[in-house]
């Protein structure tokens, strides 16, 4: 619908408008605001204002207009309106721009925590909406399965089986990862490999590569819980193969020098606080190196744009991966990062258990298995995922307005109500617009309005728009709902058209979040 009457004013009047919608509905559907051309015209805002008020003023798609200062308001029509839902949520063409889509990334050192499940939820659902748009996007998960991480790993299940089957009071060392699933990754091993694998540190190497394949199975198992599924998973230990080739990439674009036994790259050159070390004075990489290295493998690979997302807590690493982009000879105006804050759960007002299995931290598994993953996904994305995000779950059992994950799914749920007390079926309706009263046609806009708000969305990276719209049509549904009667009523079949589009967008916009809708509560 936006689009469809901004083209219209564009050719209209020969501008690139950008067209705002009134808080004050009384207003008109859309403001066309003129003071941008006050420069160019040479006039000021309200006679440019006057003057394309009489240009649109004869538009069909336009119902009536008024000018106040600067903004021409107007209305749509109620044909203009009828049109639009003609092809609304129509797939989109492919706009030709390629995505690679990073994110989650996580160690495969242990399960997923809830600090994970919100860059998941994030990035998943950045992906639905972005493909609906028509980007074609692929989702990708960097495996960090080398280097000490992994080799700790080994470690921990290792002395889990001295302590587990030789020796009950031995304690793991400092160090080693904890909690019930280490002791649960050796009881495998042991059933996979007899209990020799626990009398020679010369194991530890197997087991880390058995425990990291375990881990990695269990990841997979908890985002598919959420409905994440990914494209693609790149193993960083793999890609430690082509470092000779990305070092001599870097030492061609003067991207680094040795001092002191050490390689460094010069990150300062483009904003880092320090320059970084990418080789040990033992020869080893560091941590640095395996980002560098994967970065150039994912532009080798030649996408328009690269989007990762990452845990606050790598903020520092954003300046020092652009610069070694930089030095390998790519545009690092192409590379997105979006940072996610972790995440504060309570139940009852209490700090929410730690989970026994894991030892020190809380399971995305554990909260899938108490509300479910539509409340999961939903309450995730309610706030940006650059601000803290602090919630009970015990409100997501409430029954108003203030969980909405109830109030978006009441009001699709109340409509599939109304349709199966008439005498019409959701599916079959022949949709008629024909005599809209003020409240339904603005319900219809609202309903229409989808499609600009998942828009916004994807270009702002910030899917919490897509909720706060769902909140915003189902409190306007809700109202119409307690104000109006709507059954046996001789404009019965009006009303209930419009509150089928108005199922369609809430069924649309929850399903591009991940979120199955309710007909029924």
């Amino acid at each position: 619908m936006y689009y469809k009457i901004k083209k219209i004013v564009d050719e209209t009047l020969g501008i690139t408008s950008v067209l705002e919608q009134p808080r004050d509905k009384k207003f008109g559907h859309f403001a066309l605001p003129t003071f941008s051309f006050a420069k160019s015209f040479k006039k000021s805002p309200q006679d440019i204002a006057q003057d394309f008020a009489k240009k649109l003023e004869s538009l069909p798609e336009i119902s009536s207009l008024n000018v106040v200062g600067g903004y021409v308001n107007f209305f749509l029509s109620d044909l203009f309106l009828e049109q639009c839902t003609q092809d609304f949520l129509k797939p989109h063409q492919k706009n030709g721009e390629k995505i690679l889509l990073e994110y989650v990334s996580a160690n495969p050192t242990g399960p997923l925590h809830i600090g994970h499940a919100r860059g998941a939820i994030l990035g998943d659902s950045l992906c639905r909406i972005g493909r609906h748009l028509g980007y074609s996007i692929t989702t990708e998960y960097y495996i960090n399965d080398a280097g000490s991480q992994i080799e700790n790993l080994g470690k921990s299940i290792y002395y889990a089986g001295r302590h587990l089957f030789f020796d009950d009071s031995y304690d793991l060392p400092e160090g080693c990862y904890k909690g019930e699933y280490i002791l649960d990754l050796a009881k495998e091993a042991k059933d996979c490999f007899g209990i020799e694998c626990f009398e020679n540190e010369k194991f530890i190497e197997k087991l880390s590569l058995f425990g990291k394949d375990k881990m990695l199975e269990e990841i997979k198992s908890n985002l598919a819980e959420a409905g994440i599924v990914f494209d693609n998973f790149v193993s960083e230990k793999e890609l430690y193969k082509q470092w000779d080739g990305t070092l001599k990439s870097l030492e061609s674009h003067n991207g680094i020098y040795k001092q002191e036994g050490k390689i460094w790259i010069k990150s300062t050159e483009f904003g880092d606080e320090k320059n970084r070390v990418v080789v040990r004075e033992n020869g080893e990489p560091t941590y640095l190196a395996g980002d560098i290295i994967y970065h150039k493998n994912k532009f080798e690979r030649k996408f328009d744009r690269y989007i990762n997302i990452w845990g606050a807590d790598h903020h520092g690493y954003i300046q020092r991966v652009k610069a070694a982009i930089e030095f390998l000879g790519y545009d690092s105006n192409q590379l997105e990062i979006l940072l996610s804050q972790m995440v504060a759960l309570l139940k009852g007002g209490e700090s929410y258990k730690m989970s026994k299995r894991a030892g020190n931290f809380i399971l995305m598994k554990d909260i899938i298995e108490d509300v479910g993953s539509d409340a999961l996904r939903l309450i995730f994305l309610s706030k940006r995922a650059d601000t803290h995000l602090e919630f009970d779950i015990e409100d997501l059992k409430k029954q108003d307005s203030s969980n909405p994950v109830y109030y978006i799914n009441y009001a699709h749920a109340r409509i599939h109500t109304l349709f199966s007390k008439s005498n019409y079926t959701l599916e079959t309706l022949q949709k008629d617009f024909s005599n809209l009263s003020e409240s339904l046609r603005d319900l219809l806009v609202l309903a229409l309005n989808l499609s600009k708000t998942l828009e916004d969305s994807f270009i702002q990276r910030n899917p919490q728009k897509v909720v706060e719209y769902l909140r915003t049509l189902s409190s306007e549904f809700h109202r119409f709902y307690n104000e109006e009667k709507i059954l046996n009523t001789p404009n019965e079949k009006t009303i209930l058209s419009v509150l089928s589009m108005v199922a369609q967008s809430l069924n649309a916009g929850l399903d591009l979040l991940g979120v199955k809708a309710k007909k029924s509560m």
